[in-house]
């Protein structure tokens, strides 16, 4: 059961961030959204750990100490701010985030929204992404390029106050103006 569960969940949450990547204008990421959610190192992995309330590697990172689905995972999609944590040419500063390009930045504004309906359901409102980055990378400080902050968080406060229609509207100008 956990199979058909996960299986259901990625699906679910794939098709989503799809059809919001459609919505705004970016039809190849919304094709290639997680693909590799569907490899074995994440896909089994995700299986084990399914529990359908939260993602599986929350749960694989307590029972471990690490998530080896979530290191291959942020390694691959160029829509986590993560993948962009690299060396900064300044050497005074050591690691840090680098600017995403804005594209990737809409991919991961649509992949909260995406991953709040998922796992929140019924309970679902346009709050949630905020809620949920400020309770986690909002608190980073140099793991998140300054700008990239400004541009997520600025879409996901547009999200809480104005809603899911305007909000996209307002990044399918944006797509095609900055992308």
């Amino acid at each position: 059961m956990k199979i058909l569960g996960h299986l259901h969940t990625i699906n679910h949450h794939k098709f989503l961030v799809m059809k919001y990547c459609f919505k705004v204008g970016l039809y190849k990421q919304g094709l290639l959204h997680d693909l590799s959610k569907y490899s074995p190192t994440e896909f089994f992995v995700g299986c084990k750990y399914y529990q359908g309330t939260r993602s599986p590697n929350n749960a694989e990172r307590e029972a471990t100490g690490y998530s080896k689905a979530w290191l291959h995972h942020k390694g691959r999609n160029k829509h986590h701010y993560e993948y962009w944590i690299d060396y900064s040419v300044d050497k005074e500063e050591g690691i840090t985030g680098q600017k995403m390009p804005a594209k990737y930045v809409i991919e991961m504004f649509l992949d909260r929204v995406a991953a709040s309906k998922t796992y929140k359901g019924a309970e679902y409102s346009d709050k949630d992404p905020l809620e949920y980055y400020e309770d986690g990378a909002g608190k980073l400080g140099n793991m998140i390029h300054p700008d990239t902050a400004a541009k997520l968080r600025f879409f996901l406060t547009m999200l809480a106050q104005k809603g899911e229609k305007e909000t996209f509207q307002y990044i399918k100008k944006f797509v095609k103006k900055y992308c």
